[in-house]
């Protein structure tokens, strides 16, 4: 059964929001979720198979375009852990006092963002500049990662 979580104004309780369409390591943070007892919102485009347990709740935001995006930013705040592989979502998480990782266990923090956001900006330039000339792209998400990503999420979690 999918439940749909009320949305309303930025959260001081502990939260994770999961920017969830493409996210590999969904199983590690119910996991988490269910150790530490902190409520997880699963946000995206359309229905994703789920645990049905009462900390987990699914948004299905529609597919308007950044539509996932705007309802885990409006719920992010103080007390909020977001896992997002989306650099901009991150950006607009952490201006809101949330805490914020990517499916690889790398924080996204204040001082690092602003070059993140640069440095997507100049490789978007790039691709769009070699006109379908491949330039490469990330490694693939290996076990290392998803180890990496359960120890980050770990420590985001006792911080909260």
């Amino acid at each position: 059964m999918t439940r749909v979580a009320p949305e309303g104004p930025a959260r001081t309780e502990r939260l994770i929001l999961i920017d969830g369409d493409a996210c590999p390591v969904k199983e590690e943070v119910y996991k988490a979720a269910y150790r530490h007892k902190i409520p997880v919102r699963l946000v995206a485009a359309s229905y994703l198979r789920h645990p049905d347990h009462p900390l987990i709740t699914m948004v299905m935001a529609g597919d308007a375009f950044d539509a996932a995006d705007d309802v885990i930013f409006e719920a992010a705040g103080p007390g909020a852990l977001v896992i997002t592989a989306d650099i901009l979502l991150a950006e607009r998480c952490l201006a809101k006092g949330a805490v914020c990782l990517n499916h690889k266990g790398d924080a996204f923090t204040a001082n690092s963002i602003g070059t993140q956001v640069a440095t997507r900006a100049i490789m978007a330039d790039l691709r769009a500049g070699l006109d379908g000339q491949g330039i490469g792209g990330q490694r693939p998400f290996s076990a290392r990662d998803r180890s990496a990503f359960s120890n980050a999420l770990e420590n985001a979690l006792r911080k909260l």
